[in-house]
């Protein structure tokens, strides 16, 4: 009996929890689909007498979306592809391989991730501004493709988790190492690798800052600029088409976060587990 009530306690908080979290998203989407009187009615209603899809329609006139979308899906697929590339070499070798300072190296790789990003700001954009980058997708792709202190710390974790024992067996068939890494090393590390590019995508898709700082035209302005401009002095505020385009930013996120929970969920889990 106590075992029972322990069990039912359990799953009522957990599903408090999950009310929780779950509630914005559907006040953001109910919100999407209601009209600007409903909105600030009072009490508040979660569910629109009529769902309209106009704050939809409404957001791709008042907004180049499509453009704005193209960018930033350009801007995340790029990003994540370079981090997926740059930090599986780097991990790799501070994983398996031996070279003179590797743990010095390591140390100083992994000590640039307490350094704010307030820092280092100006120096890259005026690396940027010499390179002509200014006002282009490049400024935000490009430095992906030079790894990162986190993609390399997390797949360095999981490639020592693999047993040397494979790599020694295909060594003695003759394999050099970037052929253990691509027929043993990455098939076996498909859960951190869907760690990593679900948190580059996710890192890149929601950037703010660095658009802001590197773009100024509205042809390469991607949507979280285009959101911020709903809410900036550009215009009023319409929170209708704020949720409307909110509810739009979240579906890439939200699709692959579905797709990708298993091995999402196996490779924070199992990262780690052996140094």
């Amino acid at each position: 009996m106590a075992k029972g009530l322990r069990a039912i306690t359990r799953y009522l908080l957990l599903l408090a929890v999950a009310a929780l979290m779950v509630g914005p998203f559907l006040w953001m989407l109910s919100t999407s689909l209601m009209g600007r009187e409903e909105i600030f009615q009072y009490p508040p209603r979660w569910i629109p007498d009529q769902v309209d899809l106009k704050n939809y329609r409404a957001i791709m006139e008042v907004l180049p979306l499509g453009k704005m979308l193209l960018n930033s899906f350009t801007i995340a697929v790029s990003a994540t592809i370079g981090q997926l590339v740059s930090c599986t070499l780097a991990a790799y070798a501070f994983a398996r391989m031996k070279f003179r300072g590797k743990n010095g190296i390591y140390f100083v790789l992994l000590a640039t991730m307490i350094i704010p990003a307030q820092v280092t700001m100006i120096p890259v954009f005026l690396i940027m501004k010499s390179l002509g980058w200014i006002d282009t997708l490049y400024a935000l792709i490009v430095p992906a493709f030079f790894g990162g202190a986190f993609g390399t710390f997390l797949l360095r974790q999981f490639f020592s988790a693999i047993p040397a024992d494979l790599e020694d067996a295909a060594r003695i068939d003759g394999c050099g190492k970037f052929r253990i890494l691509w027929s043993i090393v990455l098939p076996l590390s498909k859960p951190a690798l869907a760690t990593l590019a679900l948190f580059t995508f996710m890192t890149y898709w929601n950037d703010l800052l660095g658009p802001v700082i590197y773009l100024s035209s509205v042809e390469k302005a991607t949507l979280t600029i285009g959101l911020a401009n709903l809410q900036s002095g550009l215009m009023t505020t319409r929170y209708d088409l704020l949720m409307a385009g909110s509810v739009l930013s979240v579906l890439p996120i939200l699709i692959l976060l579905i797709f990708g929970q298993r091995w999402f969920v196996k490779g924070i889990a199992m990262t780690g587990l052996k140094e």
